[in-house]
């Protein structure tokens, strides 16, 4: 059974760094896309950034470009999540994803199908809030 399991969130004040890690178990790791969404209250769940776990390629939405990194660590099937340079904007439940669809790797880091009803697995949710 497929688990993701996220950790790392709580609350800092603008500017400050946070670390999300998703860790992964029973899943076949090495050649998927795996990425991290995050959902405000009244809005709708948004793309985050994503990883092909297979080569490393990597997506990052326009907003968090610059600020926020994510890596693999593929020894322990886990994505991780560094947030740096947090803005009050930034607050939302962030939700760890992997595509159970065979996504290749330019679908993936291009961003043309990082839409949420296209992964079929997900976390429970970690909030991040950043006070201004």
């Amino acid at each position: 059974q497929v688990q993701l399991v996220e950790s790392g969130g709580g609350s800092v004040q603008a500017g400050g760094s946070l670390r999300l890690s998703c860790a992964a178990s029973a899943y076949t790791y090495t050649t998927n896309c795996m990425a991290w969404f995050r959902q405000a209250p009244g809005k709708e769940r948004e793309v985050v950034a994503a990883i092909y776990t297979g080569g490393g390629s990597t997506y990052y939405a326009g907003s968090v470009k610059g600020r926020f990194t994510i890596s693999p660590d593929n020894a322990k099937n886990t994505v991780y999540l560094q947030m740096n340079s947090l803005k009050p904007e930034d607050t939302a439940m962030y939700y760890c994803a992997a595509d159970q669809s065979g996504m290749s790797a330019y679908d993936c880091y291009s961003g043309l199908s990082l839409r949420a009803e296209i992964f079929g697995y997900w976390g429970q949710g970690t909030q991040v809030t950043v006070s201004s």
